[in-house]
């Protein structure tokens, strides 16, 4: 059977034997393995022509993106999604929502609400990020 997105599960392969994890559990695992500074264990989930795009507009490739990751000069403290939207186009599907964030970035804290693009395809019965986006929020509040 053909390997395909499925609505709700997204990157789910058909036919017998294990099923790979579904797109919010591998969404998931991305924020996980990114507070352990997990890089290994980070780089299946990342397609080889991955592109980051920060915040600050700043552009990442996939090399550069898990060199950093294993370097670790910005250590996670925290990362949740909040208003995630799973929108799934045949093996294609786009991730959407807020990241809340906390961290220490060159020996500095800083924390932040950022609205977050993430594009997943299913490559060889997995899923992969082949691109993320990330806007920082206006903070709110007195």
């Amino acid at each position: 059977m053909r390997a395909r997105l499925a609505p709700g599960l997204c990157l789910v392969a058909g036919g017998a034997g294990a099923q790979p994890p579904s797109l919010a559990q591998a969404d998931d695992a991305w924020n996980r393995l990114r507070l352990q500074g997990e890089a290994a264990a980070l780089a299946p989930l990342l397609a080889e022509d991955r592109l980051l795009t920060h915040s600050d507009g700043r552009v990442q490739h996939r090399a550069d993106d898990l060199q950093a990751l294993a370097a670790r000069p910005r250590r996670n403290t925290l990362i949740d999604n909040e208003d995630v939207r799973i929108h799934c186009y045949g093996d294609t599907a786009v991730v959407t929502g807020t990241s809340v964030q906390a961290a220490v970035s060159d020996g500095q804290p800083w924390q932040g609400r950022l609205r977050v693009t993430r594009v997943w395809v299913l490559r060889a019965g997995r899923g992969q990020r082949v691109a993320s986006h990330s806007s920082r929020l206006a903070p709110t509040g007195p």
